[in-house]
């Protein structure tokens, strides 16, 4: 189910508070975080943002075309191993 619409966007306050001291001041560093239901705002474009899958973290650099998704989404969490090979399929 979608968020509301009156509530607004959701992210996760300690990286909002992050990303505007690293507005002020300028500087451009890659930033950790866990908060993988967090949704990109237009103020997050331009930053690298390290994201957790829960084993490791994976920078990710923010576009305009990532507006409105959710930071999970760039990090994923399963490894994908490989379909069973077609040659014990035709056999059977």
């Amino acid at each position: 189910m979608a968020r509301s619409v009156k509530k607004g966007p959701y992210i996760d306050p300690k990286l909002a508070k992050k990303i505007t001291a690293m507005e002020r001041s300028g500087s451009k560093r890659v930033v950790r975080t866990w908060s993988r239901r967090s949704m990109i705002t237009p103020e997050l474009v331009g930053h690298t943002l390290a994201i957790y899958n829960g084993k490791k973290f994976f920078p990710v650099y923010i576009t305009e075309n990532m507006v409105g998704h959710k930071l999970g989404e760039f990090s994923p969490t399963r490894t994908f191993r490989s379909h069973s090979s077609g040659a014990g399929a035709a056999r059977r």
